[in-house]
């Protein structure tokens, strides 16, 4: 048998003796403390998910990061292309 929070309430407004009257407020109590720690997870939850989403992000940057790197070593050592000199040349006097 289930009981909902609001149940528990309309019960403990019918019911007189003591007894019935304290295990309705225990009951209440643990109702509010189960709405606390699913709340606290439902936040930590979503907490986690940002985290996620946040390292999705930086390793999608990383690995954009290291292609360029790849790239810049594949032109390092790829020989420069012969130049002409320009300007003074010491062999060609007169």
């Amino acid at each position: 048998m289930a009981f909902t929070e609001q149940g528990v309430a309309m019960l403990s407004s019918v019911l007189n003796s003591v007894r019935a009257i304290e295990v309705n407020i225990q009951i209440i109590r643990i109702f509010t403390k189960m709405r606390h720690v699913l709340s606290d997870n439902t936040e930590i939850r979503l907490e986690i998910e940002k985290i996620k989403g946040k390292l999705d992000n930086q390793d999608k940057n990383m690995e954009i990061v290291f292609r360029y790197l790849d790239e810049l070593l594949e032109k390092r050592e790829r020989p420069a292309p012969k130049r002409t000199r320009i300007g003074f040349k010491p062999d060609e006097l007169y």
